[in-house]
């Protein structure tokens, strides 16, 4: 902090601090697909960081088809790209619970080792796909640049318009888990899987959905992520963890935790990496988050679950 007045330092914050806005916009897209998994379903999702890289690779697929044959489409195909990345991260986290993961509801363990592998298979395929080089979709020009907010702090147009689509994507998410039938019956089979089956709630259909739901916002957050970083088929597998700290820090099936937890661990990550390496600002977020886990195990918002 030596050599630095006061304005620099207030300038410094504010600027790491937008920096951190898109860490956790696409954190927050991530945990929000893994707390719905994880929290709701019980189910340990290790592939969920390749679902959001297809998000990213759909995204930049449909940027070079664009490039080269709708050329007068580039400036409008981000947004539809978002929407086909949610479909087709849903389509095959759909297929993924119905082939793989409906066989092994209650064995966490399992859980882990089969996603672990879908992972590794999916991680081929985009070797096979795409080849193992980083790839990165050519951006409309409204996402360039940065907006002037005072003379010593930009404010990047892209971390603005992720920021707002996250706001969406988490409104929609919770108007559809506390506002909808359909989310009443997650809850009511989170809470009593027995006892929902017994009032007619199809429990069956319910996880393969909300898993579908998941993937499909991982998807989002892929191609979101296009718009900070490049991507590569093991793009997916350095997010998880973090994604899995948010969900754990926050309290599992609880969407105001995971909106706290992934501000803070973004934010936190974020202004560190300024004055030191990426890798000790992630050690020292880390030692932090233990210490408070030691102290509340729980996580910052735990939800109380009849088992």
């Amino acid at each position: 902090m030596e050599g630095y007045t006061l304005s620099e330092i207030g300038a410094i914050f504010a600027m790491q601090g937008f920096a951190g806005i898109s860490l956790f916009s696409v954190l927050l897209l991530m945990a929000l697909g893994l707390a719905i998994i994880f929290g709701q379903m019980g189910v340990i999702n290790m592939a969920h960081g390749e679902f959001m890289a297809v998000g990213a690779y759909v995204t930049y697929f449909l940027s070079v088809l664009t490039e080269s044959y709708f050329p007068a489409f580039m400036p409008y195909y981000f947004l539809f790209a978002i929407v086909v990345a949610f479909f087709v991260a849903g389509v095959l986290g759909y297929f993924a619970e119905f082939i793989l993961i409906r066989h092994l509801y209650a064995r966490p363990l399992d859980t882990l080792l089969a996603t672990w592998g879908l992972s590794l298979i999916m991680q081929q395929a985009f070797r096979s796909m795409f080849g193992a080089r980083e790839v990165s979709p050519t951006l409309p020009d409204w996402l360039l640049g940065a907006y002037p907010a005072t003379d010593m702090i930009d404010i990047p147009l892209n971390g603005i318009f992720v920021l707002v689509l996250t706001i969406i994507v988490t409104l929609g998410v919770f108007l559809l888990m506390y506002r909808s039938s359909w989310g009443l019956r997650v809850r009511a089979t989170t809470q009593n899987r027995l006892m929902s089956g017994a009032v007619g709630i199809n429990t069956k259909k319910v996880d393969r959905y909300t898993f579908a739901l998941g993937c499909g916002i991982a998807g989002i957050a892929g191609a979101a992520f296009t718009t900070i970083a490049s991507t590569g088929p093991t793009t997916g597998s350095l997010y998880i963890v973090d994604t899995f700290m948010v969900v754990v820090f926050g309290g599992a099936a609880s969407l105001l935790g995971t909106i706290a937890s992934a501000f803070s661990i973004a934010q936190a990550q974020s202004i560190m990496e300024f004055f030191m390496s990426g890798s000790m600002a992630k050690v020292y977020t880390l030692l932090t988050l233990v210490l408070i886990l030691m102290f509340r195990p729980e996580g910052l918002f735990a939800s109380k679950v009849r088992r």
